[in-house]
């Protein structure tokens, strides 16, 4: 059975991969970068992305893709993979990383940060006026996945009141005070100090937040968004910045991606953008436990076992 895995995972987490893979297996620690048609064309399980999702067209004999993030799109695509093979993606393995970064965000743009450290690259001794508190706040959490649900516990550990929506209802995680579905979004949005999006990139999700839907939000509301560009008009959003609708807005993923120079969003008073920086491997607890999940993972499948985080392809969901 040939093995290839992408991700730059360190000498001891190489190891603990190779303890999962047992003996009677091959082995090919490859980055994405430096992966060859060559390479795939007989790989049975490939662990870790692509540089590109169609690439794995190239994988005709693959049997099992495990992704290392939690986002699918460009994978469940009809004839991306061969007939048969299953595939898994990282759920887990962000929330504490994405969370953090929530949260730094919204502190920094409630306690207007931002406009202090212009200022201090500007030489500037100014005071920017009244800054809001996060404690007591109405936090609207859009996907409970474990990215949402990480950033959903911090918020009420702050003393915030937290309400959660998702697409399928069931039982009320612990985190949140209110759940509620998708269909209800409209409903819930004027009650929101704060917006955070943590959805998946797919046609379900397109424009969750719309140019109508971001008009029903306060003055006093900041949007986070750490999940895909493509949840939100960006445009809309821009021009409810420049009106002074809307707060502030937070956005580690925007549409399209990157933003081009050229975009007003990137002056629109209120804004701090990243690129799409949150996760990946800037924290390296992120990358252990990617390698914990495939190792895990590895193990079940080399048992004939069930593996963990299999994905719908019809929904890009986990099952």
């Amino acid at each position: 059975m040939k093995i290839v895995i992408t991700p730059p995972f360190t000498g001891k987490q190489r190891e603990r991969i190779r303890k999962a893979a047992g003996e009677g297996t091959e082995l090919f620690f490859c980055e994405k970068e430096k992966l060859t048609e060559e390479l795939l064309a007989d790989t049975d399980v490939l662990l870790g992305n692509p540089e590109r999702p169609e690439q794995v067209k190239q994988a005709k004999k693959l049997k099992w893709l495990q992704l290392n993030n939690a986002g699918t799109e460009g994978y469940c695509a009809p004839g991306m993979l061969p007939e048969g093979a299953v595939l898994t993606n990282a759920t887990g393995a962000y929330g504490l990383a994405i969370s953090e970064h929530m949260i730094a965000c919204l502190f920094m743009l409630r306690k207007k940060l931002h406009y202090y450290y212009a200022n201090q690259m500007s030489h500037l001794w100014k005071s920017e006026g009244h800054v809001g508190v996060v404690r007591g706040s109405t936090v609207l959490v859009i996907g409970l996945g474990d990215i949402g649900t990480a950033f959903a516990g911090k918020m009420k550990a702050l003393g915030c009141y937290v309400i959660g929506v998702k697409r399928r209802l069931g039982r009320k995680p612990a985190e949140v005070d209110e759940l509620w579905g998708m269909d209800e979004l409209s409903r819930l949005l004027p009650r929101a100090d704060v917006v955070a999006m943590s959805l998946p990139g797919n046609a379900s999700t397109y424009h969750t937040l719309n140019r109508e839907r971001i008009a029903l939000l306060g003055p006093n509301t900041i949007v986070l968004n750490v999940g895909r560009g493509t949840a939100v008009d960006t445009d809309a959003l821009s021009d409810a910045l420049y009106a002074g609708r809307i707060a502030g807005v937070s956005l580690d993923v925007t549409d399209p991606e990157p933003l081009p120079a050229d975009h007003p969003l990137w002056d629109a008073p209120g804004a701090v953008i990243t690129p799409h920086v949150s996760g990946g491997y800037s924290l390296p607890e992120t990358l252990e436990q990617i390698a914990d999940i495939f190792a895990d993972n590895l193990s079940r499948y080399l048992r004939g076992e069930e593996l963990l985080h299999v994905v719908d392809l019809e929904t890009g969901y986990c099952r």
